[in-house]
């Protein structure tokens, strides 16, 4: 074992051999692969190619070097074009700031069975007057960001639970296609970590004809890990024990605190409200939001297609299993 891999329990060490391909033989000889590969892309600002930094890229790409390298280019290419959502990136920022105090992300206390980090959203707790969409993924981002530092996350990976109960039609409206399309970029194609499930519960079924329009931009392995679960949880505790979920997923546990982790993040300037203007923060967002040109997603931008819609019964969600399984 390497000095970087001293942060891994013996049962993570054999299960990023057997899983990721890791060998602590090769590992410098790997990651040196990979850092070579930077001069292949000189249009490309890499902020950072220490070890411990792509080590995390290798990881989440099962240890392909190719692969590995083209998800480090996609990092740091999605921040080169999107330059005013990291001007402040930071758990202060009064956006981002805000959306985590309303649980945007929340993340559980235990783990899953599989060693997996556990993040909570629910959905209708978006004040929209406080803060934006783009600012809730700042700050899923600025999250992941934190959680990637652990080496074990790093094998283990995440698993993303989202509450949809009372999101309204009016809230879904701001979901469009520009909106979803950063956000893909931003976690499916341009972060390192390894999402073992996406479970949506109480999703209403305009949430579910989004979803329909969205799925054919997911690459095939995020939605083999994608679960429609609607009003049936006894599905989502198949895949996650009750035993470490809060009572709003039919759990064990007392209901989650929203502030759980930006208190962690935020420590003793959680309560400082100073810079809780709404006025110096939602302009940037609003413009970065309102000035997106969809590249992949060449649709108009409502949420849905009509037609969607006009097939969509209303009843069908609450009868729904989940669509899919982890392979």
């Amino acid at each position: 074992m390497t000095h970087l891999q001293a942060g891994l329990s013996p049962e993570t060490l054999e299960k990023a051999r057997l899983e990721l391909n890791e060998n602590p033989d090769t590992l410098h000889q790997d990651i040196q692969e990979v850092r070579d590969m930077v001069i292949t892309r000189p249009d490309i600002g890499f902020l950072r190619t220490d070890d411990a930094f792509i080590l995390r890229f290798l990881r989440a790409r099962k240890f392909q070097h190719f692969e590995a390298f083209r998800l480090l280019a996609q990092y740091f290419e999605y921040r080169q074009q999107n330059l005013d959502m990291f001007k402040s990136f930071k758990a202060t920022d009064p956006g981002i700031k805000q959306a985590l105090k309303d649980g945007f992300p929340g993340g559980l206390a235990n783990l899953d069975h599989y060693g997996r980090k556990i993040l909570v959203l629910f959905a209708a707790n978006w004040d929209q007057s406080r803060y934006t969409l783009v600012d809730i993924l700042r700050a899923i981002l600025l999250s992941l960001e934190a959680m990637i530092e652990d080496p074990e996350l790093q094998v283990n990976g995440f698993v993303l639970i989202i509450d949809w109960s009372n999101f309204t039609f009016k809230q879904a409206s701001k979901l469009t296609p520009s909106m979803l399309r950063l956000a893909i970029e931003g976690l499916q194609d341009s972060f390192p970590a390894r999402f073992g499930g996406i479970h949506f519960v109480n999703q209403p079924w305009y949430i579910h004809a989004l979803y329909t329009v969205i799925r054919p931009f997911l690459k095939e392995k995020t939605r083999k890990r994608i679960f429609l679960h609607g009003n049936n949880l006894n599905s989502l505790h198949q895949l996650i024990h009750p035993e470490i979920l809060p009572s709003e997923f039919g759990g064990m546990l007392p209901p989650y605190d929203m502030g759980t982790w930006a208190r962690t993040l935020l420590d003793h300037e959680y309560d400082d409200d100073s810079e809780s203007n709404a006025d110096s923060y939602s302009t940037p967002a609003k413009d970065i939001e309102k000035d997106l040109s969809p590249k992949s997603m060449k649709r108009s931008q409502s949420v849905v297609d009509p037609g969607v819609l006009k097939r969509m019964d209303k009843n069908e969600e609450e009868n729904m299993q989940p669509l899919l399984s982890l392979d």
